[in-house]
């Protein structure tokens, strides 16, 4: 029986238990509810995410995925007994480790743009940027008829004008276009600005739009420098980090996979992951247990059974191509479906290479881990992927010259240059380069690893034998140009040098001391180094839009109308077929005829494309992609692919191929103008094949000759007219012979 004491000790024990509790509940939901920020922050970061593959259709990341990296963030980030600390470590190394993550299977275009969606969806969040205003950097604002004039049409285009007109109705610009018109002078010379990102917008809107509202700015007046102002906006907003993409580090990839996550490299044009996942093998111990195939036809089959032994004994598998094998793809799916713990090595790894395609299995994009391999952009960030990559970051390497340490390292910094100058040239097309050369890492490779052999085996430095085999073995043996193979020599010795050596204050560029070279030998010396190198924006910023009369538009414009101005006015063919009617017995005539035709056709081309071209400039019409191709290629002195269409065979660069073309238009009018019958070598054919079987089949009949067993041997001759009628060309006939 129970006491009514005990019940009463036991029923106020079990009230004070539930207070208890409600009080913990409590504590623990105030605590939870502290740290409610940063998972709204990285809500936010999950649906940056989420749109990329909306870009790429590779780029593919899960949930999952997402939320180890969240976990794997809170334990490597800063413990601080302070909640705000806390709550401010928690976000500044999740944002970054998110970032470097996925910049890792990002190509390098699309780096920048992720960065940016970052930065804009996480103001977006906090109420910084509104919604309006980056609606309306992303389209201008809605194009309605505007009724103004434009009060600055001799240096702003009317599409400028028209956004201008717009922007007033965002709420921090109201005013901003009565403004501008009373001030026209200051907005002038901010608009002739070589880099108005840098400089000050004309008061008051300096001192009172926000960083974002300043892009918008840009935007209006000198799109053509939007990205390099998204780069400045970026490292203000986020830090420098942020538009600094981490090298290419296959081991870091591999720290984050285990035996149930495929590795994919995602491969460009030019890039082969191969030597270095090799090298990579060799360096884990699994050089003898790494085995590769080719993805094909039939291929399947061994891939499986190489899958299924790999997985058993713990090897390595790397399956090349896999967007040459979408057929086996869904197989491949399956297989890895079937993986888990219990019938997996835990060493096992399989790689995968492929090119982006909508059919790669999403399951293992969002399950594995995705690298891309591109080479840098920027002479900055070659020098970096260069110091960071094999085998110059390792110490065995760098090392390797004992007591010449100051020779090879300073000698090894100018290769390492040379070797991101000559990549760096191929984005000026045939400025940089009469043909495109695919330098690439074996190149860079096995001349330092020559470079090392010869300071270790010589008394001195044998920089004719460097030089050589360097410019004349690893990089010229893929240059087939002359003068090409004369330029990358020249630009060598500029790198490979004894000054290089000896002179403290030699600089590679006289351009800043930074492009100079360390004191100290030591490897975070000349990492530091390269970290103060800046990038020459003025190579990377793009064409601006339509209507935009930046720095880039002016040479445009200087280049169109050079060329228009010379351009004669297309051929009469009504009078030429009347001066030179068809005739069997003449059969050239009808080559002259048709040449003309020929000609007449590229002419109206080329005048067509560069008047729609000088209106787009103006803001006439819209700059489409086209026109943006055939901007580019002007600027960097190449033939625009819609010419080439409808021309002759010509590897000429820009200006040469201006020159020809214009010659041969002289040279045929004046031929036109002789009133005689043409030879072959009097034209200058754009279809040379046609125009000879034209002059050679005349004269077969004479032989007794089928046309189709006609054989045409050509050597030179004597400039006197032989019998076949053709001049300084001999044509044999042979009977029987094809």
């Amino acid at each position: 029986m129970m006491y009514p004491d005990f019940a009463q000790i036991l029923s106020l024990g079990i009230v004070q238990r539930q207070e208890a509790a409600k009080d913990t509940k409590l504590k623990i939901d105030s605590f939870r509810l502290s740290y409610r920020p940063i998972a709204r922050h990285s809500a936010v970061l999950y649906y940056c995410i989420t749109d990329l593959p909306n870009v790429d259709p590779m780029y593919q990341y899960s949930l999952v995925w997402f939320i180890n990296l969240y976990t794997m963030s809170i334990e490597s980030s800063k413990k601080s007994k302070f909640l705000e600390k806390r709550l401010q470590y928690l976000h500044e190394t999740f944002t970054y480790n998110l970032y470097s993550n996925v910049c890792r299977s990002l190509f390098e275009k699309d780096k920048l743009l992720f960065s940016f969606i970052l930065c804009t969806n996480i103001m977006l969040a906090t109420n910084v940027l509104t919604k309006e205003e980056f609606h309306f950097f992303l389209t201008g604002g809605v194009s309605l008829e505007n009724p103004l004039k434009n009060r600055a049409s001799s240096w702003l285009g009317d599409k400028s004008w028209d956004e201008l007109c717009r922007v007033t109705h965002l709420p921090a610009f109201y005013g901003f276009l009565e403004s501008f018109t009373s001030s026209l002078s200051e907005w002038k010379e901010f608009y002739d600005l070589a880099d108005p990102h840098l400089g000050k917008l004309p008061e008051p809107w300096e001192q009172s739009l926000t960083p974002f509202q300043h892009l918008i700015i840009i935007r209006i007046f000198r799109p053509d420098k939007i990205i390099a102002t998204i780069t400045l906006f970026i490292e203000k907003e986020m830090g420098e980090k942020f538009v600094m993409p981490p090298p290419f580090d296959i081991s870091c990839s591999y720290e984050d996979s285990n035996c149930l996550s495929p590795l994919v490299f995602i491969l460009s044009p030019g890039a082969d992951p191969m030597a270095a996942l090799s090298r990579f093998a060799d360096k884990m111990g699994y050089g003898g247990k790494f085995e590769s195939i080719s993805l094909g036809q039939g291929q399947g089959p061994i891939a499986r059974m190489l899958i299924e032994t790999a997985q058993q004994d713990g090897l390595w598998v790397c399956l090349q191509n896999c967007h040459l094998a979408v057929s086996w793809m869904p197989e491949l799916e399956r297989i890895w479906e079937s993986w888990d713990t219990r019938n997996t090595n835990l060493h096992f790894r399989l790689w995968l290479t492929s090119y982006p395609s909508d059919k790669f299995p999403v399951s293992l994009l969002q399950n594995g881990v995705k690298m891309t391999n591109e080479p840098p952009t920027g002479l900055q960030q070659n020098l970096l992927r260069s110091y960071q990559s094999d085998p110059v970051k390792d110490p065995t390497f760098y090392e390797g010259c004992p007591r010449k340490d100051r020779v090879f390292t300073k000698l090894l910094y100018g290769i390492c240059f040379f070797h991101a100058v000559v990549q760096e040239r191929k984005k000026f097309g045939s400025i940089g380069w009469n043909i495109p050369y695919g330098f690439n890492e074996s190149d860079f490779h096995i001349s330092i690893k020559q470079l090392q052999m010869f300071i270790n085996e010589s008394a001195d430095v044998p920089y004719e034998a460097i030089l050589y085999l360097t410019g004349e073995c690893n990089y010229g043996g893929r240059v087939t140009d002359d003068w090409d193979r004369r330029t990358l020599t020249t630009i060598l010795e500029d790198f490979v040098n004894e000054q290089v050596v000896t002179s403290p204050s030699y600089l590679f560029c006289h351009v800043a001391e930074v492009y100079g070279l360390p004191r100290k030998t030591e490897y975070q010396v000349y990492i530091q180094h390269i970290e103060v190198l800046y990038t020459l924006w003025g190579a990377r910023c793009p064409l601006g839009g339509a209507g935009e009369k930046g720095a880039g538009d002016s040479l445009l414009s200087d280049i169109t109308d050079d060329i228009l101005s010379k351009l004669p006015l297309n051929y009469d063919l009504e009078e030429a077929m009347c001066s030179y009617p068809t005739s069997y017995s003449e059969s050239m005539n009808t080559v002259l005829v048709q040449e003309m035709d020929r000609f007449n056709r590229l002419l109206s081309v080329i005048r067509s494309t560069l008047e729609t071209l000088r209106r787009a400039v103006d803001g006439l019409v819209v700059m489409s992609p086209e026109l943006e191709a055939l901007a580019g290629s002007l600027l960097v002195n190449k033939v625009p692919t819609m010419w080439a269409a409808r021309s002759y065979p010509s590897l000429k660069p820009l200006a040469s191929y201006v020159v020809d073309f214009l010659d041969r238009l002289r040279a045929l009018q004046e031929l036109r103008m002789l009133l005689h019958t043409p030879s072959l070598t009097d034209l200058g054919l754009t279809l040379t094949c046609y125009g000879l079987d034209t002059e050679v089949a005349p004269s077969t009949p004479g032989h007794r000759v089928p046309g189709q067993l006609m054989g045409q041997y050509l050597t030179s001759s004597n400039p006197r007219t032989p019998k076949g009628g053709m001049v300084r060309i001999r044509s044999d006939i042979r009977e029987g012979e094809n």
